[in-house]
């Protein structure tokens, strides 16, 4: 069974601002035993060449993917080509998928955010997904992955465990073992067959609370920058 990590952003990503580098990501994994990494940026496909001698020294499969973007949610997509960069529909996904053998998963699809899924969508492109992902940021007595599991079981699709990781730490708490060879397509396909076993632990209070704290903050930043950055603009104007 192969220890692997489905959604991880780096410093590479083009959206969120993420403190660790790609080859910090690979060192994390392969510390923690990990066999396999899929690198999800944001509406970017990274080239992995760069980084595949790295990781196979240490033992780590890459496999390409994005977090994409289509018709204002996100949707990982997995071992697709560099196509994966022009879907912005469930229309342009389908023809995607028809024209080549990625995995499609849905991310964290019912937490209570703008760019989660929900049920409406979920039920519409059923056929679209082949996977269903439990996230890593639950505790005991806040869980919205029991929604995404209840449905998965309803549409018989396989649950995989995800870290989302865009810290470090994030890696270890919840994530999939998979009966399947060491390398990107049979790993995809050993998960659409539901090989695979999910490993989900609940995070403390105190560990999910610094951690939403930690991104709250920097989402916080980023959103007000522009603004931060026209009212000084507008200052110096006044100066001048």
């Amino acid at each position: 069974m192969l220890k692997v990590e489905l959604h991880a952003h780096t410093s590479e990503d083009p959206v969120d601002r993420i403190p660790h580098s790609t080859t910090d990501l690979i060192d994390r994994a392969a510390a923690l035993g990990y066999d396999a990494l899929a690198i999800t940026l944001h509406d970017r496909q990274l080239d992995l060449s760069p980084w595949q001698q790295h990781a196979a020294d240490r033992g780590v499969v890459l496999i390409p993917g994005i977090e994409r973007t289509i018709d204002g949610k996100h949707v990982l997509l997995l071992n697709f080509s560099s196509r994966s960069e022009e879907v912005r529909s469930f229309a342009d996904l389908a023809v995607l998928k028809r024209e080549e053998r990625g995995l499609v998963i849905a991310p964290h699809p019912f937490f209570p955010l703008g760019s989660c899924l929900g049920h409406t969508l979920m039920d519409r492109h059923a056929d679209l997904f082949d996977v269903v992902e439990v996230n890593a940021m639950f505790t005991r007595g806040v869980n919205f992955n029991h929604a995404a599991q209840r449905w998965a079981r309803a549409h018989s699709k396989p649950v995989v465990g995800n870290g989302d990781v865009h810290r470090l730490r994030q890696l270890g708490s919840t994530f999939t073992l998979v009966d399947a060879a060491r390398d990107p397509g049979s790993i995809c396909d050993a998960i659409r067959q539901d090989k695979v076993t999910l490993v989900a632990q609940p995070l403390s209070w105190l560990t999910a609370t610094r951690l939403m704290s930690e991104l709250f903050y920097v989402d916080l930043k980023k959103l007000l920058a522009p603004r931060i950055d026209a009212d000084q603009l507008s200052v110096a104007d006044s100066r001048s």
